[in-house]
C-alpha cells in the first residue's frame, strides 16, 4: 500500500488494495472511466480556465511551432539511415517504469491500462522486440520525434518544463562477434547527432566547443576504446559510468557551449539491455539515444547581429 496514507482516509477496509491489485484490469479501468466521466460532468467551464492558466501538463510549448518543424526536418535528414516512426501520445501502464525503472510517480498514468509518453526509448525498445521477433537476422533503427510529458519536477531554468519535444534514435539487433554491433551502433549515434548539429548550423543555430565523453563500467572499457578511435571529428573525453539507468554498461554524452556561455550534454545515449528482455535473449543489443531539441530552439539560436532580413532568414 502506498505510504501516503492521506490517499486513502476514508475508504472502506481493503478498498485500495482491491482496486491496486484485485480487481481484473478490464474492470478496474470500466471503473476509472466512470469516476471520470462523474468527475467531469461536474466541472464547470471556470474549472477549465482556472486549470489552463495554472496546470504546468496542459501547457502551450515554450517554442513557436515553426521552429520545431525547422528543427526537427534537418534531425530527420541526419538520421536518413534511420526509419523515421510516429509514436502515439500514450504507451502501455508501466513502459517507463519497467525499461527505464523510473518511479510511476515522475509519469503522467492514464486510463484504458495507457500511460502518457515520458521517455520515446522506452516505447522504441517495444518496436524493436517486435520487428526482431518478425526477423531475427535484421538490424532495426528508428528515429522519432515526440513531445513528452513529464510528472517530476523540473529545476527552474529556462527551457525545462514538463511538456517537451525531443529527438531520439534506437538500434538493436542481435549481437555479432566482438560487439561488433554496440559499438558499431553508439558511433552511428554520434555521428548522426553531430551531423545534426552541422546540419542545424546551416540555418542559424550554433553548437561550440563540442566534446563527446564516453562513460563504461569496468567490463566495458574495451569498448569505449574502440568507439574513442573511430570518433576523430571532436575530442573524446573518457570516465567511469556510476548510473545504473544504462544496464548496457556503456553511455556517450554530447556537450556543446550555449549561446548564453553555459555547457551541457544536449545528447545523451547508451546501451541497454531492454530489448534483451522483452525477447528473453541476452544476446539482443538495443542502443538508444535523445537530443533535447527544445533545447536546441531556446539556447542554441545564433543572436541576431542587428535584425532579420526582410524575407526572415539570418543576416
Amino acid at each position: 500500500m502506498t505510504n501516503r496514507h492521506w490517499i486513502a482516509a476514508g475508504l472502506p477496509d481493503g478498498a485500495h488494495e482491491a482496486l491496486a491489485e484485485g480487481l481484473p484490469p478490464s474492470r478496474l479501468w470500466s471503473l476509472l472511466l466512470e469516476i471520470a466521466e462523474a468527475r467531469a460532468a461536474r466541472r464547470r467551464v471556470s474549472d477549465l480556465v482556472e486549470q489552463w492558466d495554472r496546470d504546468r501538463f496542459v501547457q502551450l510549448s515554450i517554442v513557436d511551432q515553426r521552429s520545431l518543424v525547422e528543427i526537427d526536418r534537418h534531425l530527420l535528414a541526419a538520421a536518413s539511415a534511420f526509419d523515421a516512426i510516429e509514436l502515439s501520445p500514450v504507451a502501455p501502464l508501466g513502459v517507463c517504469s519497467l525499461m527505464g525503472r523510473a518511479s510511476q510517480n515522475k509519469v503522467v498514468s492514464a486510463l484504458r491500462g495507457t500511460e502518457v509518453v515520458a521517455d520515446p526509448t522506452n516505447v522504441m525498445a517495444l518496436e524493436c522486440a517486435r520487428r526482431l521477433r518478425d526477423d531475427a537476422v535484421a538490424i532495426v533503427r528508428l528515429a522519432t520525434s515526440h513531445r513528452c510529458v513529464r510528472a517530476q519536477e523540473f529545476p527552474k531554468k529556462d527551457g525545462f518544463t514538463a511538456a517537451f519535444r525531443i529527438f531520439c534514435l534506437a538500434s538493436a539487433g542481435l549481437e555479432r562477434p566482438d560487439h561488433a554491433l554496440a559499438v558499431d551502433a553508439v558511433v552511428e549515434h554520434v555521428q548522426t547527432m553531430l551531423d545534426a548539429f552541422d546540419r542545424l548550423e546551416q540555418v542559424g543555430y550554433t553548437f561550440p566547443n563540442r566534446r563527446v565523453t564516453i562513460l563504461t563500467t569496468d567490463a566495458r572499457a574495451a569498448l569505449a576504446d574502440r568507439i574513442a578511435a573511430r570518433i576523430t571529428v571532436v575530442p573524446v573525453v573518457r570516465a567511469a559510468l556510476d548510473h545504473g539507468y544504462y544496464s548496457g554498461g556503456l553511455r556517450f554524452q554530447i556537450n556543446a557551449g550555449s549561446r548564453d556561455g553555459s555547457e551541457f550534454p544536449l545528447a545523451d545515449g547508451g546501451s541497454f539491455d531492454w530489448v534483451a528482455k522483452l525477447l528473453s535473449n541476452r544476446k539482443a543489443v538495443f542502443v538508444a539515444s535523445g537530443l533535447g531539441s527544445q533545447l536546441v530552439a531556446l539556447m542554441y539560436r545564433r543572436q541576431l547581429l542587428s535584425r532579420e532580413t526582410s524575407d526572415g532568414r539570418l543576416p
